[in-house]
């Protein structure tokens, strides 16, 4: 069952992100994950968050967060500024950054329900919620301890997951 369990989860985080970044490519010309920074920035108070603290919240390296911050500077939807005396940048979302999310989001959320939410009712969209969380959780707490940045390959996960279907 676990394998089972492992393999559905794997299609899921492959399948779900592909089909987004189509949607929103075709739609608007930008990718997931570039409109996952657009948006998180535009909830925050003044459309702008340290680069460290932005790179948490949107699931990524700081390295990798800095090449899309750069692309969408080239793009004119943020910018980086410098804070005397404080370390380390700013990424802030533009007025035209602020457009290009407010347009791209109609289509995008059209997209997430008509790919996940659609085929939930409300109770099984809560246990998404707890499971997710506990997931996360138990993700950090697995990283925490260096599993899945080096060490142990991959074969011998999928072989313990193999013994215990």
């Amino acid at each position: 069952m676990e394998q089972r369990a492992w393999r559905t989860l794997v299609a899921l985080t492959t399948r779900l992100p592909a089909a987004l970044d189509t949607q929103l490519q075709r739609e608007s010309g930008i990718t997931h994950f570039e409109y996952f920074v657009m948006t998180l920035l535009s909830e925050e108070p003044g459309h702008r968050l340290q680069l460290s603290e932005l790179a948490q919240k949107a699931n990524a390296s700081l390295s990798r967060l800095s090449h899309v911050v750069s692309k969408l500077e080239r793009l004119g939807w943020a910018q980086r500024v410098t804070v005397t005396g404080r370390r380390g940048a700013q990424a802030v979302l533009t007025d035209a950054g602020f457009r290009k999310v407010t347009e791209a989001a109609p289509g995008y959320l059209e997209t997430v329900r008509g790919l996940v939410f659609d085929g939930l009712d409300k109770e099984q969209t809560r246990q998404l919620l707890e499971l997710g969380e506990t997931l996360v959780t138990q993700l950090e707490k697995g990283m925490a301890r260096g599993l899945g940045r080096s060490g142990r390959p991959m074969s011998h996960i999928d072989a313990d997951l193999h013994e215990n279907r």
